[in-house]
């Protein structure tokens, strides 16, 4: 199960905020509809079909994709994302339904198939046991037609791990000492000044020892007067490499698994594809 810091709580607070981790929200929106049309056109035939968003957040996957003309029914397991997400897509002027639902049960909110269930931006990494994303997987394959397609993106946690030994092996990283507690990894911050002001947003990650997960302290600063406002927002992922969620989709009854990089998706995370082929 979620573990932890809450994921909930976490996402909850960040809902009305979460916008402003990028420099246009709204623009981004638009351009990864355009990137999963294409992704998706590449993949099933005819497109544009009926959309599961099983980790919707804020809509900026559903609602691009409804702007695609794409039938899109999203859900998020917090009430407050969904509603922001709700308010965005009208704002749009595209129609998209929603629901909450947690995505290890989707069945007990959402009914029907469809021809591709997405989960993007890493959310299904909130998940820190085999068994719930064993339990995930199952829930998309059920609301999947046969012969759709589930896609899920994830940070390439590959390359991040090799990189966090790398650094670890080189150097201490920055504010820690060797051997006292949790490694931490700081972020590169980002600095946005536009019309609502000043904002800068990075993270640190504390890793658990064992490598397998860690907890991310998000922050988000605001000028405002020539005041800074800080808040910190917590919670955890495990880094599950690409290996052990393709054997998760293939315990989950999924084939035809392949990973695609974001040099061939044109998505900035890595995605994977697996296909529905129950009779």
């Amino acid at each position: 199960m979620f573990s932890g810091e809450s994921v909930e709580y976490f996402y909850r607070v960040l809902a009305d905020h979460y916008h402003q981790m990028y420099a246009d929200w709204k623009s981004e929106v638009l351009r990864q509809g355009d990137v999963l049309d294409a992704l998706i056109r590449s993949l099933i035939s005819p497109a544009p079909c009926a959309v599961l968003d099983c980790t919707c957040g804020i809509g900026t996957q559903a609602i691009g994709l409804a702007a695609k003309n794409y039938r899109v029914h999203a859900t998020d397991l917090v009430a407050a994302a969904v509603d922001r997400a709700r308010d965005e897509a009208r704002a749009f002027g595209v129609t998209v339904t929603f629901d909450v639902a947690d995505v290890r049960a989707l069945d007990a909110r959402v009914t029907g198939t469809f021809d591709a269930v997405v989960s993007f931006d890493n959310a299904v990494s909130h998940l820190l046991e085999d068994a719930d994303l064993l339990a995930a997987a199952g829930q998309m394959r059920q609301r999947l037609r046969k012969d759709g397609l589930v896609l899920i993106s994830i940070r390439d946690y590959d390359q991040v791990i090799q990189e966090k030994r790398r650094s670890a092996e080189e150097r201490p990283l920055p504010g820690v000492l060797a051997g006292t507690g949790p490694l931490a990894q700081p972020t590169m911050p980002r600095v946005f000044d536009d019309a609502s002001g000043r904002r800068v947003i990075f993270q640190i990650w504390d890793w658990a020892e064992d490598e397998r997960s860690y907890r991310v302290n998000h922050f988000h600063l605001v000028e405002k007067k020539g005041v800074w406002e800080t808040s910190c927002y917590v919670t955890r992922f495990r880094a599950i490499q690409r290996d052990d969620l393709a054997a998760i989709l293939r315990a989950a009854g999924f084939s035809d698994i392949r990973w695609l990089m974001p040099a061939e998706s044109g998505y900035y995370q890595p995605v994977v594809v697996a296909y529905n082929r129950k009779d």
